[in-house]
C-alpha cells in the first residue's frame, strides 16, 4: 500500500502520524513551523485521508506501510512523530524496526489497550445520510444530534469531500474503521524494547497517559524514554497547545 503525503522543508526527514478519524492536515499549522528546520513528511495512514482504503486495519499492517513510505523515500533512518493512534502506529514501528529510525515522538497514547470510547462517533457517522446532504452545514446539524462538541465535529468534517457528481463523501473507511476497532483500541507489544532516545508528549488535562503507563509499559518497552507534559492541554496538545509542542519537539530533535 502506497501512502498518501506532503513534503515540505529540508534538513533531517521527520515523519508526522495523525490519529484515528484524521487526515496529515491536522497537522499542517505546526508541520509548516517544522518545516523551517526540518524535512517533514505529513502522512496519511491507511483507510484514512487520500490514502488507500484496505479491509485490513491493524499496527502490524499500518507499520509496514510507513517502513514501504520510508523505502520508497529512500530514506535510511527518519524521527517518527505520531498522535493518538498514529502515536501507536510510530510504536510499533520503532519495536519492528528500530534500526530504520533516528529519533521517536509519542503524542498523548500509551502503548496499552484502551476500552471502547468512540461508539457515539462511529454511530453519528453512520447514521447520517450521507447521499441526502446538501452542504457542510447540513452534515454538521446532523452531527449535532449526538454530537455535541463543536470542536469535535469541525475534526470529523475534516474528511467531507464533494465527489465528481457533486455528492459528498467520506475519505476515512468507515467501514473498516468499525469492523477493526479492537485491533486499534488493542495494546502495543513487544518482547525487545526500543533502547533509542523516545519522547512521550502527554497532555495534562488528558487521561490517555496515567503514571502507572508510564512506569510500567512505558518505561519496560522504551527505555531511554523521556515524559514531557503540556498542563493546559487536552488529547489534542498539538492544535491546543502548538508553541509547546513545537518547543519540546525541536529541542529533543536537535539533541545528540
Amino acid at each position: 500500500m502506497k501512502l498518501h503525503y506532503k513534503e515540505m522543508g529540508h534538513g533531517q526527514p521527520l515523519l508526522i502520524l495523525h490519529g484515528l478519524f484524521g487526515t496529515l492536515d491536522n497537522w499542517a499549522t505546526l508541520a509548516k513551523r517544522l518545516a523551517e528546520h526540518y524535512n517533514v513528511f505529513l502522512v496519511d495512514l491507511r483507510n484514512h485521508g487520500r490514502s488507500p482504503h484496505s479491509e485490513q486495519h491493524d499496527y502490524d499492517a499500518m507499520a509496514e506501510d510507513v517502513l514501504r513510505l520510508v523505502d520508497d523515500l529512500q530514506i535510511a533512518t527518519p524521527a517518527i512523530m505520531g498522535h493518538s493512534m498514529g502515536g501507536k502506529v510510530a510504536m510499533n514501528y520503532a519495536l519492528k524496526y528500530p534500526t530504520r529510525l533516528t529519533k521517536l515522538i509519542v503524542v498523548d497514547i500509551a502503548p496499552k489497550a484502551y476500552p471502547p470510547h468512540h461508539d457515539e462517533i462511529i454511530d453519528a457517522l453512520k447514521d447520517l445520510d450521507i447521499n441526502s446532504v446538501t452542504s457542510r452545514g447540513d452534515v454538521d446539524d446532523q452531527l449535532a444530534k449526538s454530537i455535541s462538541e463543536d470542536e469535535v465535529r469541525l475534526f470529523l468534517l475534516k474528511n467531507l469531500y464533494r465527489k465528481e457528481d457533486n455528492t459528498f463523501g467520506w475519505r476515512m473507511n468507515l467501514d473498516a474503521i468499525e469492523k477493526n476497532y479492537e485491533k486499534i483500541a488493542a495494546a502495543i507489544t513487544s518482547d525487545i524494547p526500543f533502547k533509542k532516545h523516545a519522547l512521550f508528549i502527554k497532555g495534562g488535562r488528558s487521561r490517555y497517559i496515567l503514571p502507572e503507563d508510564i512506569y510500567g509499559n512505558i518505561e519496560r518497552l522504551f527505555t531511554l524514554v523521556e515524559v514531557e507534559t503540556i498542563p493546559n492541554a487536552g488529547h489534542w496538545v498539538h492544535a491546543e497547545a502548538p508553541d509547546e509542542v513545537y518547543d519540546l519537539v525541536t529541542t529533543y530533535l536537535d539533541a545528540d
